[in-house]
């Protein structure tokens, strides 16, 4: 079979596999209107992997060559099995790789005691793919109380674009969304192959057409420093810089934490916050729970 003998099987060999998932299936919702063609259409397909419905198209009429990270995708939302996505990589071309099975993250333990001892500074701890997998009292209190959150979608860029409260905290929310859309994709090309990045890339690209047009954009960004300005129900308006800390024993597991300049409203509004969640409260007006 020649080069374009083979990219020409594997458009039709998409299309064939497109035609047996259906929309509910791949999470789509359900408009209930007729169908001209069985299964995922271009567009639908195109929006869940990630790229552009004129991509999809070159893709299926065997135009054009695809990255190794596209046919992972494509793999995932077709569901394609160990032999189909094997087939898949080799008409493109391209070396099939195994998504390597990583261990649940678990917060390093000098970590955990640092973020034990910051009573008076709101810190989390951020994993791979922006997952949160620790937080103190006063970044449950600044932010939102992180236990009350699914584990499984105890993820901070998730809660930035699936929790409204969220976006009303920042006073700036599309700038911080946009920011996190590019430090994921930065994450991105360290782990391209990962399930649970591809997964959560592709709920989002279907949930939120901002996501989606930033994700296409290939912006990229590192965590490093910064400032946020805050609209909070109880301090009130803040703002705060946020400085990021690596752990030496794995690059994977960063510190986030905020604090405001002494002296300034903001200092003031911080101490009051932790006053308030020191004791006994309720809920305050607008977070989530």
């Amino acid at each position: 079979m020649t080069r374009d003998a083979h990219l020409d099987e594997l458009g039709e060999f998409l299309k064939a596999r497109r035609s047996e998932i259906s929309p509910r299936s791949a999470g789509l919702p359900d408009t209930g209107g007729p169908r001209r063609v069985p299964g995922l259409r271009r567009e639908e397909m195109a929006r869940l992997v990630a790229i552009s419905t004129d991509y999809c198209t070159r893709l299926e009429q065997g135009r054009i060559q695809a990255s190794a990270p596209v046919l992972s995708a494509l793999a995932r939302v077709l569901r394609l099995d160990d032999d189909q996505r094997d087939y898949l990589f080799g008409l493109a071309g391209r070396t099939p790789t195994r998504p390597r099975r990583r261990t649940r993250q678990k917060i390093q333990p000098q970590l955990q005691r640092l973020l034990d001892d910051l009573a008076v500074t709101p810190a989390i701890v951020l994993g791979r793919r922006m997952d949160i997998l620790a937080w103190n009292s006063f970044a449950a209190a600044l932010v939102t109380d992180f236990s009350k959150v699914p584990e499984k979608h105890r993820n901070h860029i998730r809660l930035v674009f699936t929790d409204p409260a969220m976006r009303t905290l920042y006073a700036d929310g599309e700038t911080v969304a946009r920011t996190c859309t590019a430090q994921l994709r930065m994450e991105a090309a360290k782990y391209p192959d990962g399930p649970r990045l591809t997964a959560l890339v592709g709920e989002l690209s279907v949930q939120d057409p901002q996501f989606r047009r930033w994700w296409a954009a290939h912006h990229v960004t590192s965590r490093s420093v910064g400032t946020k300005e805050l609209h909070h129900p109880v301090a009130g308006t803040l703002r705060l810089d946020w400085d990021t800390l690596t752990a030496s024993t794995d690059p994977d597991q960063q510190l986030i934490v905020w604090t405001a300049e002494p002296g300034t409203p903001s200092y003031e509004g911080l101490r009051l916050l932790a006053s308030w969640s020191a004791g006994p409260r309720q809920p305050a007006p607008g977070t989530t729970g």
